[in-house]
């Protein structure tokens, strides 16, 4: 969305800090509250000082004693193999494998989740995990406990910062976003063990003891072309959701564990 897509959404004046805040209090962010949120920025219209006002107005909310949890992944640094959008020539592969510089908590860019995100890998006091490709950002009381030990093989599994907000009993929250983006349900689909689940390998440089190397990463081929008709089920089923607006976007605030549990059964049942 351009800006004057951006200037032509916005209702009424651009959103600030203290209204973005007011908004998410209103739909029922806490604080001491651990959130993973989901972020689309041009769906809250115009908003003064960007991202960097959105992760403010979230932490805000959150107070000192929350823990703000957002996905940081890098998929440039997957093997070029696995490349679909766009793929590039198979002569190239061995040139990227062997040259792309290692995985960076700090320099690896994001691919795919916002500039919100973007931004918040660059805000002093982050913490993120070392998952070369689906790496989690956090801020806030839990966030080590939520970043360290992220395994290297099944990244959303049970060794992942999506197990360790389930632990706490944190929230999702879908800010301008579906359940396409709802990266908690990959949790789901883990714990789900449908028949026939296929395991897929990937890779990514990485600095091990100083020194550069390729890993190859094992994992389950993830799939989230079902994840709005499951978003949709659970609603519909009685799930708690609490809807609302945050500046222009539509938004979504979650029980992580009630909604990991149902995807569970869901997968189980709907795939295989």
């Amino acid at each position: 969305m351009n800006m004057n897509d951006v200037i032509e959404r916005t209702r009424g004046l651009p959103a600030t800090v203290e209204s973005l805040t007011a908004d998410l209090v209103a739909l029922g962010v806490e604080r001491g509250m651990v959130l993973i949120a989901h972020t689309s920025l041009s769906s809250l219209g115009w908003v003064c000082g960007g991202p960097v006002a959105v992760i403010a107005a979230l932490e805000q909310a959150l107070g000192p004693e929350g823990t703000l949890v957002m996905p940081t992944f890098s998929g440039d640094l997957s093997d070029p193999a696995t490349w679909k959008n766009p793929p590039v020539p198979e002569d190239w592969w061995e040139t990227i494998r062997e040259t792309t510089p290692p995985y960076d908590v700090r320099l690896s860019p994001t691919r795919g989740v916002g500039l919100v995100p973007e931004t918040f890998i660059r805000r002093p006091g982050v913490r993120r995990s070392a998952h070369p490709l689906v790496s989690f950002t956090a801020w806030g009381a839990e966030a080590a406990r939520i970043t360290d030990a992220h395994a290297l093989d099944f990244g959303f599994g049970t060794q992942s910062p999506l197990a360790r907000v389930y632990d706490l009993e944190g929230s999702v929250l879908l800010l301008g976003v579906g359940h396409a983006a709802n990266t908690s349900l990959h949790l789901g689909e883990y714990r789900a063990l449908y028949p026939g689940c296929p395991v897929v390998q990937n890779g990514a440089p990485v600095l091990a003891a100083g020194v550069r190397k390729w890993v190859t990463i094992q994992d389950i081929d993830v799939d989230d072309s079902d994840f709005e008709v499951l978003g949709a089920d659970y609603e519909q089923g009685g799930g708690l959701v609490r809807r609302g607006c945050v500046a222009c976007a539509e938004a979504q605030l979650i029980p992580q564990r009630s909604l990991v549990d149902y995807a569970t059964h869901w997968i189980a049942e709907h795939r295989g």
